[in-house]
């Protein structure tokens, strides 16, 4: 066997443990890509070739009027214009829903940053169960409160709930990174004349662009998947994508298109998809920068 260079780089070692680590994430990777797959070459085929029941099986040739009907003309009921509706009325709920909890749930941490009493740890232990308990148990209260204030139904209800449902984590992550910020830098700029807002804008805000990316990500995939506050508090007129996903799925007339049915699943993840895909190297770098800084 020959020997490596002593300045070189050391060999690879094949390992039992090597082996195992590359067969669990290969297995892994087959799993979720799996359904995928099936999902997209099921869309590219035509209903003749999917009643031969060849799932697995590549088209014979790319068709891709089942995306165009998913995006324009899949039946809801009795009417028939796609998922498109869905698509706005979801970036509508999600990108102002994400906008206000970030920068309210930034200012919140900030705030408990340099708020540290006798508890605080205890505080902010009950403020993060707080966060955990499932969100079902608060609709009956939250349908209630929002008729009596006239915000039930609306496109402003929907994106007020999902501003409240977000901020308990979305504070805590924020304070967690804020609070290990050296307190001298702030107190240099207070010498300097600088309030709160200036700091925080200035200095603080700036510091957690990592943090800032990270949160985004977060509340953007949730509230864009997110099926049951949309059902219950979005209102016939501002139903998202996944609404209209689940009416397009369970509308029946005559055959069942499976492919429509495919396509429009598809067009649904490709949003958040998309955004992992191009900014995963922020994610993981502001995951990091978290897990050192809290």
């Amino acid at each position: 066997m020959a020997r490596a260079h002593p300045n070189g780089p050391k060999p690879t070692q094949i390992t039992a443990g090597r082996i195992g680590l590359y067969s669990f994430l290969f297995v892994a990777a087959l799993f979720f890509m799996l359904p995928l797959y099936t999902m997209i070459v099921t869309s590219l085929k035509t209903m003749d070739e999917i009643r031969l029941g060849q799932i697995f099986a590549l088209p014979a040739k790319l068709d891709f009027s089942a995306w165009v009907t998913a995006w324009s003309g899949a039946c809801m009921g009795s009417v028939c214009v796609g998922i498109r509706s869905g698509f706005w009325n979801s970036v509508a709920i999600t990108v102002p829903s994400v906008a206000l909890s970030v920068l309210i749930g930034a200012i919140n941490g900030y705030a408990l940053s340099l708020w540290r009493p006798r508890g605080a740890n205890v505080l902010f232990a009950l403020l993060m169960a707080g966060g955990l308990i499932p969100y079902q148990i608060f609709l009956y209260p939250m349908v209630r409160t929002m008729a009596t204030v006239g915000l039930y139904n609306s496109l402003a209800g929907i994106i007020i709930v999902h501003v409240i449902f977000g901020l308990p984590l979305v504070t805590l992550l924020f304070r967690n990174y804020f609070v290990s910020v050296p307190e001298e830098l702030c107190k240099a700029a207070r010498v300097d004349g600088a309030g709160f807002w200036r700091i925080f804008f200035e200095i603080m805000l700036p510091l957690a662009v990592p943090m800032v990316v990270v949160v985004s990500m977060l509340q953007f995939t949730g509230i864009w998947n997110d099926f049951l506050l949309g059902l219950v508090f979005a209102g016939r007129d501002n139903l998202p994508m996944t609404v209209q996903l689940n009416n397009i799925v369970n509308t029946t007339m005559g055959e069942r298109n499976y492919n429509v049915n495919m396509a429009a699943t598809i067009l649904t993840a490709v949003v958040p998809l998309a955004i992992y895909f191009l900014s995963g190297r922020w994610f993981v770098r502001g995951i990091a920068a978290g897990a050192v800084k809290g």
